[in-house]
């Protein structure tokens, strides 16, 4: 009840204000055109009436644009451009009236232009010196309590570092004081913001500390405006770790909690930042044209890519969504979260296994989806190496059960998301995915009319935060005291978030829906930029925890696991890769293997499967992709042969 009436008072003072610059806008303008030494020209008494019609179109005009909603402590660029429209429409409304009314006989009409001159500045002069006030009481105050807050360099020359100045500026309650500011392109380099000298270029910024630190407070955090590049990030890194600072960051603009300026939360850098991967240009206008309205079924909704594909094809507002998945849990999870979310979106959660042919014709049967996005995966390689027949059965079979029914009851098209440990893999895992990669390659080329389901496959590498990648191992082992584990150290690894992941599949959709006939089969390969040295990633968690890699907490090398490989790869070396119309999507064109023979194999291995004979089920993985080799490696004479049988069938 206080704020509203403190919120009325201030309406109401600022009400008043306006009213009386209305009505000395108008006798300060005759007073100019006119002279007003001389008595015959002083204005007659039946101008009082066209001067209270003055005033009450201001007044009607300040109320039909919703005047006092602003606060004159925050008056911007955009409330003087209001008062400069508001201005216009009085003036463009009171010059038809007075000139039916008397043919503008008492007026000289060069005063109506002066008047809108002034009543600009009268309305718009006192709004800003107040601000201005404001902004200096508040910045002597800064200045008086500065040692209070905590010193701090911020990197960056943008809207976004503009406006955290202006806010720790007015909020009293603030931490932070910024004494240094570095433009990380150096063009800005000796001009000024908000009276703090720009430094830069980004390589100077060791230097730009040292300077910062003897004319002023030394600094105590790195805040970045923005997340750059990332040796950019890198070396922020680096000097933050020689002078013992902590690095954290502005947020973006859409997460800001209101309008820019307002609720500036700064956050703690995390791993991903420091990869610095520039976010994608996305056609959101054709992910939402090919989602909006349609059936969608995800299969693996509750895994970690599943889940958050329901999340953003929610957003798109499907008319209905499955959400399919073999674990109660999971799928327990992502419905409730899409319930909360979007309470309107109708959608059904689904316990199934793609491995269970019946049950999932039934899914398909009862729903009907026009959008599969294949999700569904067994995806941890040593896990998977240890249960052969597990990982054959779920990531080959269960795709195969999903493309089949996709095309059985003429779903439009069928996304596999597919992994680079599927080139050259020498585990089970990467084996299991590439045949189910040959599988929707001979699908999609035996349907090439446009009534037929198209069959998608999309590859990318490690993506971070995932259930059971390396990050959160690192966390959890940082959080015991250490020591963080790696295999090897010079094992390399491709990295993206799961947001930016899931937004290049939505995207790959969108191209692969209009792929031309002469691309069917070939394999959208995501860019992962370039690959992360594990060793590397393991020291920035550790510096991120505040430690000292190799003397706070230690690194140990544990061996690589089986099937584990120490580089990955996007490509197969004989896979030329096409561009597409999207710079973060290239089309590689894998060998495509015959879909008679590859159908015919498969049924072999449903019954090997059925009968738990793991040696023969890895012996056949190794015929039909014959990058891998399964078969013990002192056999030289069955690997010859297989290799024979591979070539048969290739």
């Amino acid at each position: 009840m206080k704020l509203l009436i403190t919120s009325r008072s201030k309406s109401l003072v600022a009400f008043s204000h306006d009213l009386f610059m209305l009505a000395i806008s108008f006798a300060f303008s005759l007073a100019l055109r006119m002279d007003v030494t001389d008595a015959a020209a002083i204005p007659p008494l039946s101008l009082f009436p066209a001067w209270a019609t003055f005033i009450l179109i201001g007044i009607g005009t300040f109320w039909m644009l919703d005047f006092y909603r602003g606060t004159w402590r925050y008056a911007s660029m955009n409330d003087l451009l209001n008062i400069i429209k508001a201005s216009t429409l009085i003036m463009l409304l009171f010059l038809p009236i007075l000139f039916f009314w008397n043919r503008l006989e008492d007026i000289p009409r060069s005063s109506l232009i002066i008047n809108w001159f002034i009543l600009i500045f009268l309305l718009g002069g006192p709004r800003m010196i107040y601000r201005t006030w404001k902004d200096q009481g508040v910045r002597r105050l800064m200045e008086k309590d500065s040692h209070l807050r905590v010193p701090v360099f911020l990197i960056g020359f943008d809207d976004i570092a503009e406006a955290f100045l202006r806010h720790i500026t007015r909020d009293l309650a603030s931490a932070y004081e910024v004494v240094g500011i570095l433009d990380p392109t150096g063009q800005e380099a000796g001009r000024r913001m908000h009276d703090l000298p720009i430094m830069g270029p980004l390589n100077k910024l060791q230097e730009a500390l040292d300077k910062v630190s003897l004319r002023n407070r030394t600094p105590q955090r790195i805040i970045v405006s923005k997340v750059l590049d990332r040796d950019s990030m890198q070396l922020i890194n680096d000097v933050a770790a020689n002078n013992n600072l902590s690095i954290e960051r502005l947020p973006n603009p859409t997460e800001f909690k209101s309008n820019l300026g307002s609720d500036i939360e700064v956050k703690p850098i995390a791993i991903e930042d420091l990869l610095g991967r520039q976010q994608a240009k996305l056609d959101r206008l054709a992910m939402e044209k090919l989602i909006s309205g349609k059936r969608v079924l995800i299969t693996g909704c509750g895994g970690s890519i599943g889940s958050e594909l329901s999340r953003q094809v929610s957003s798109f507002k499907p008319a209905h969504m499955t959400l399919l998945d073999s674990s109660e849990f999971n799928l327990y999870s992502i419905d409730m979260e899409i319930s909360e979310t979007y309470p309107e979106l109708k959608r059904d959660a689904v316990l199934g296994d793609v491995r269970d042919t019946s049950r999932l014709n039934q899914i398909f049967d009862r729903f009907k989806p026009e959008l599969v996005f294949h999700a569904a995966a067994l995806k941890h390689v040593p896990l998977v190496e240890a249960n052969p027949v597990e990982g054959v059965h779920t990531n080959v079979l269960g795709t195969k059960n999903t493309a089949d029914a996709c095309r059985r009851v003429g779903v439009k098209t069928m996304v596999l998301i597919s992994t680079d440990k599927a080139i050259n893999p020498p585990n089970i895992m990467g084996a299991s995915k590439r045949l189910a990669e040959s599988y929707c390659q001979a699908m999609d080329l035996v349907g090439k009319d446009e009534n037929s389901t198209r069959f998608v496959t999309v590859r990318f590498g490690n993506v971070l935060g995932s259930t059971g990648s390396v990050v959160p191992l690192f966390e959890r082992q940082l959080k015991i005291g250490g020591p963080l584990t790696v295999t090897h150290p010079e094992i390399t690894r491709y990295f993206m978030t799961i947001k930016e992941a899931v937004e290049l599949v939505l995207q790959t959709m969108t191209l692969g829906t209009t792929m031309a006939s002469k691309d069917a089969g070939k394999i959208y390969v995501l860019d992962m930029g370039e690959p992360v040295k594990i060793t590397d990633l393991a020291k920035q968690v550790i510096r991120l925890g505040g430690f000292e890699p190799d003397k706070d907490i230690k690194i140990e090398f544990t061996g690589l696991r089986p099937g584990e490989k120490l580089y990955e790869e996007l490509f197969h070396e004989t896979e030329p890769l096409i561009p597409t119309t999207h710079n973060s999507l290239k089309l590689a064109k894998p060998r495509i293997v015959n879909q008679e023979l590859l159908t015919h194999s498969l049924e072999k291995m449903t019954q090997l499967i059925h009968d738990k004979k793991r040696d023969e089920i890895i012996r056949l993985l190794s015929q039909l992709v014959p990058e891998y080799d399964g078969v013990h490696k002192n056999n030289t004479d069955t690997k010859t042969e297989l290799q024979k049988q591979a070539q048969a069938i290739i």
